[in-house]
């Protein structure tokens, strides 16, 4: 009966998604969908499925790696101060300020909920009211906004900062409630010991890290090991210091996180997590739910829409904050969103009954309300989202030294998917040019304190087009220093023995010249003549896109919903050209060069480039 009880669940794990994707339900989330199977075969229902001790540990597995992934999932680039696209200060509500004013709301007026319940008599325990009504279901929300191609624009990040902290701020007030009422209270300063184990982890870790990348991982697969190392270490300190275990297990996450690794790496944590454990934890948690008991106790069944309701209410403020730079339809729909909720309830409600400051009737209440969220929020928020203006990004270009050579391609490029700006120290050439392109900037001089005031280096491709090569090559150096994205630079004439050039090439700067250019351009005209008519064409062209939309990778070129628009002629990946086909397979960071109608190559650009 123990392999049986396994057996089903592992067949009702594979069956799930199988039958959703053959119906085309997709606006369940897997995870709830599991939940409800789990109820099926649990004992509200048929009763096939015994929650024996191998299970039971299975299902402990499955919370603890369903929270370190949850921890992986934190981007801490997004705390950082974010610039507008012109390199002018953030606007009054950034992405931080506004998930950080969002949350802040979502803990007062779940407090406020908290003390309404106890005060009626619905439940008592408000601090617990309080953690359960400010989680919110970061996985659940990652998969909405991806959907949707958000994750790299500012609704969506504002979302997904709430989200996390929708994590991080009640597993930290979970930790010192179960220290309080577990009567570890004076140990609680104890938990302290975990952060500073995740810092010497996290530092002696990162150039053995360094060093794994190094060796084959064929059959050793070293960064696996790494991963449940953290994993197991972090948890079993969590626990010896009378901490909840899956504290550790997300510090671990953020640690793994934080050591940067792999998309490899990620990808096979994550099917390790989604593909065996976390299918087990939720549908055992299904499993274990007794809705006969709990629909029968009229009590109990008041709670359900009570708690639902409560669960909507506590995101209900963030509307009107996220209004202050959002539309209200959209404001509504990331309230909504918000309020999706499941993750953290489940493990919160299994260290409450272990406390034993919960009913049984209770918990199933507060779970089937977190169910009723994640089925109903996540498909309002597709009805109500609309796109906003800022929405659509721009490529940009910041081009210094404007002259004969440079506002020709300024002029062409505006016209397309570019965001361009021109700078020069010359007032001659400012005079000449300035009517002839849009935002061109005359600057007293050319020093890095001069540019960086003016924000020349926050851009995605800075044109070294001066005239002067000394001057090329002191920006081209000061560029990389700052990290700018692509740096592309201009010099005619070149010394055999100056080896500037390539030493500047081996850092990543595009050199480019007009000798060598003509010479490939004549070339070009002999062997394919219509690469001339192709390249200066109105209606058509030879384009580029880098893939960074994660949504792509792993697709065949033949699935691509424009590929009829457009011929791909070669794939560049790491280094080499690869002669595609239509069964060829699309990977992160590929440069698809293709050549398409004009009018359809921004839409395109666009969504092959969002970064997710």
């Amino acid at each position: 009966m123990v392999q049986l009880s396994l057996l089903i669940v592992l067949l009702a794990a594979l069956m799930t998604p199988l039958v959703m994707a053959r119906f085309k339900i997709s606006v369940v989330p897997t995870a709830v969908a599991e939940i409800i199977v789990g109820i099926i075969l649990g004992k509200s229902l048929l009763n096939w499925v015994s929650l024996t001790a191998s299970l039971n540990q299975l299902s402990t597995l499955g919370v603890i790696i369903l929270i370190f992934l949850s921890g992986m999932e934190i981007d801490f680039d997004l705390f950082k101060p974010q610039k507008n696209l012109n390199g002018t200060p953030p606007a009054k509500w950034s992405p931080l300020k506004l998930a950080i004013s969002s949350y802040a709301s979502i803990l007062l007026v779940a407090g406020l909920l908290g003390w309404l319940l106890q005060l009626t008599g619905l439940f008592s325990d408000i601090l617990l009211a309080t953690i359960l009504f400010s989680t919110v279901a970061l996985g659940v929300v990652i998969a909405a906004l991806t959907e949707k191609e958000l994750l790299s624009k500012a609704l969506g990040q504002t979302i997904l900062l709430t989200a996390a902290l929708g994590e991080i701020i009640p597993l930290l007030a979970l930790t010192a409630y179960a220290a309080l009422n577990g009567g570890h209270s004076a140990r609680l300063w104890l938990v302290l010991l975990i952060f500073l184990a995740a810092i010497i982890l996290l530092m002696r870790f990162r150039s053995i890290y360094r060093f794994f990348a190094k060796i084959d991982k064929t059959t050793t697969q070293l960064d696996i090991r790494l991963a449940f190392f953290l994993i197991f270490t972090l948890v079993t300190i969590a626990e010896q210091v009378g901490a909840e275990n899956i504290l550790g297990a997300f510090l671990a996450g953020i640690v793994m996180k934080l050591l940067q690794p792999s998309k490899v790496t990620r990808d096979k944590l994550t099917s390790i997590g989604y593909g065996f454990f976390i299918p087990i934890f939720f549908i055992t948690t299904g499993a274990k739910l007794n809705l006969r008991t709990l629909l029968a106790d009229r009590d109990s069944l008041i709670l359900i829409p009570i708690f639902f309701i409560c669960f909507l209410l506590a995101k209900a403020v963030p509307v009107l904050i996220f209004r202050q730079r959002f539309t209200m339809k959209n404001a509504i729909a990331s309230g909504f969103l918000t309020s999706t909720t499941i993750t953290l309830v489940l493990p919160t409600l299994q260290v409450a009954q272990n406390l034993h400051v919960i009913t049984t009737q209770q918990s199933g209440a507060f779970v089937l309300a977190a169910v009723l969220t994640c089925i109903f929020s996540p498909i309002i928020f597709n009805q109500l989202y609309h796109p906003e203006k800022e929405d659509l990004v721009k490529t940009r270009v910041t081009f210094i030294g404007t002259n004969i050579l440079t506002i020709p391609v300024a002029q062409r490029l505006s016209q397309g998917w570019y965001d361009i700006r021109m700078l020069t120290d010359q007032p001659k050439n400012y005079r000449t040019y300035n009517s002839e392109a849009n935002n061109v900037t005359l600057l007293p001089d050319l020093t890095e304190a001069t540019l960086q005031k003016a924000d020349a280096f926050t851009t995605d491709i800075l044109v070294l087009g001066h005239l002067d090569h000394d001057v090329n090559v002191r920006l081209a150096t000061t560029a990389i220093k700052q990290q700018v994205p692509r740096v592309i630079a201009r010099f005619e004439a070149r010394d055999v023995a100056d080896d500037r050039y390539d030493v500047l090439a081996e850092q990543g700067v595009e050199i480019y010249n007009s000798f060598d250019i003509n010479i490939s351009m004549l070339r070009e005209m002999i062997e394919s003549p219509s690469t001339l008519k192709l390249l200066t064409d109105n209606d058509a062209g030879l384009y580029e896109v880098t893939v960074h939309n994660r949504r792509f990778a792993g697709r065949e070129l033949q699935s691509l919903p424009f590929i009829e628009n457009i011929t791909i002629s070669r794939i560049y990946r790491n280094g080499h050209f690869i002669a595609p086909h239509g069964d060829t397979f699309i990977e992160q960071d590929d440069h698809l060069i293709f050549t398409g109608d004009k009018s359809a190559v921004p839409e395109i650009r666009r969504l092959l480039g969002i970064r997710n």
